[in-house]
């Protein structure tokens, strides 16, 4: 069975990943809060997820993943403050949060369908498992983990085993909450605790809500994770995967309640992709407009070439968007697929059966450096070097389909941009010119102004080591 090794962020190190039974792979994945649509920041960590699994798979394991959906409990901040993200929601676009729940749900599967993310054989929404999460939280009660206060159930952290392990901070060193500015609950036996079972003493408003042995209530965020991993991939998980803004709290109360029910470690390697940002900073849902994938459609670029985007970058580095990297990757996205192409037209013509030995050679390179913690640009780089190399255009075809079982580009099938006829451009390429002059005079008013007077005519300025180009809108 093939090593792979991957960054693990419980102990800060690129290790290989162990599995808890030889050749057979574990993976949650902490699915979207079906609130509202994902943005292509969000879909970056999807992708990179994509890629994981497939790649386990590439190397001969057997993989069981399982994804949550969040269609309750997730409140609009960490700390078990603010109304549930379903119920804004709701609110905002007048329908019930189950309308919400499924709308948007259904938007998610059509984002990933676009980007060739593979929907985990196992998908759960929240609110069909509420018996699992009383069931679970009934265990943390007689454990002596769990306790009632102002009509809430909390999880006791001081009975965790080195709670902050995942983000290695201490106690005094981590906000209340991380996302936004809040109040301590006053109920808390220790400020880190946080709520297992809403009762309506905290939201009387609340559309979803179930009888429980503590209330008329709904589930915390955290403690659907935990009962869904443990119902569906059992009391071992080799690998958990999310968001980096899911350390903390999310999923250090997640292993905090997990392990305190089952009495041992629960999951052995942990998969953050770091965020995407703009360039004003992280990508949020409440800054106003979302950059989605239909967005970028809507701007005449295909979804894969996003996915080349994310997929030239490595997944411990913060990205940053702006549509010149997008034109990049997809002048870039459509030079591959037409390289592609003309190697399966030669290979057809040639009818000649592909090298097995020197397959089988670039299979184990792809696996040895992409499984070298998720390396897919140099994953790339290899798949540029096996479409140059002195080898048969069959031999050639069979790497590049062999290769995108992993990449997902859809080398062999996707369609390049058909070349646009020439325009004359004489007078934008003056603009250029001047743009240039001003940028160096440090005239940004005026660089601006010419930026503006591109795209009205119909081009996009894209900046290149070589120089500003001019794109076609």
């Amino acid at each position: 069975m093939h090593e792979i090794k991957l960054y693990n962020t419980e102990t800060r190190t690129v290790e290989p990943v162990k599995t808890h039974e030889p050749g057979r792979l574990t993976m949650y994945t902490c699915g979207p809060t079906v609130y509202h649509y994902a943005h292509i920041g969000n879909l970056r960590t999807y992708i990179m997820e994509d890629v994981l699994e497939k790649l386990f798979a590439y190397a001969g394991y057997e993989v069981k993943r399982a994804m949550n959906i969040t269609d309750v409990g997730h409140l609009t901040s960490d700390a078990d403050t603010g109304a549930d993200k379903m119920l804004e929601g709701a609110k905002r676009e007048g329908k019930t949060a189950m309308e919400i729940a499924r709308f948007y749900t259904e938007a998610f599967f059509g984002d990933c369908k676009k980007l060739n993310i593979k929907i985990p054989d196992i998908v759960v929404p929240a609110t069909s498992c509420i018996d699992d999460f009383i069931a679970l939280i009934q265990v943390l009660f007689d454990k002596g983990c769990a306790y009632m206060a102002g009509g809430n159930v909390y999880f006791d952290t001081s009975k965790a085993v080195d709670y902050y392990r995942l983000t290695g901070h201490s106690a005094d060193s981590l906000m209340v909450g991380v996302r936004d500015d809040v109040t301590e609950d006053s109920n808390k036996r220790n400020k880190s605790d946080f709520v297992l079972w809403f009762t309506e003493s905290k939201f009387g408003e609340q559309e979803l809500r179930w009888d429980s042995p503590w209330g008329y209530g709904y589930p915390g965020w955290h403690i659907e994770c935990s009962a869904i991993s443990l119902k569906y991939l059992g009391e071992y998980l080799d690998i958990h995967a999310g968001g980096v803004d899911n350390i903390f709290p999310h999923h250090t109360n997640e292993i905090a309640q997990s392990e305190a029910a089952i009495g041992h470690e629960w999951c052995s390697h942990w998969f953050h992709p770091r965020h995407l940002n703009d360039k004003s900073g992280k990508m949020s849902k409440s800054k106003g407009g979302i950059l989605t994938v239909s967005v970028l459609e809507e701007a005449g670029y295909k979804p894969l070439a996003y996915r080349l985007f994310c997929l030239q970058s490595h997944y411990m580095k913060q990205l940053v968007f702006s549509y010149e990297s997008l034109a990049n990757a997809a002048s870039a996205y459509d030079k591959l697929l037409s390289r592609a192409a003309s190697i399966k037209a030669a290979a057809e013509k040639a009818q000649e059966e592909p090298d097995l030995e020197k397959l089988a050679e670039y299979r184990e390179r792809f696996i040895e450096t992409v499984g070298d913690d998720l390396n897919t640009s140099m994953g790339l780089t290899l798949l540029y070097e096996a479409m140059k190399a002195d080898i048969s255009a069959a031999t050639k075809l069979a790497v590049i389909e062999d290769f995108d079982r992993v990449l997902s580009l859809d080398l062999l099938s996707g369609e390049a941009a058909a070349e646009e006829p020439a325009d004359d451009v004489s007078h934008l390429e003056e603009l250029l010119v001047k743009r240039a002059e001003a940028k160096k005079n440090r005239d940004w008013a005026l660089a601006d102004a010419i930026r503006d007077e591109v795209k009205a005519a119909g081009y996009m300025i894209v900046d290149t080591p070589e120089g500003a180009k001019l794109k076609k809108l």
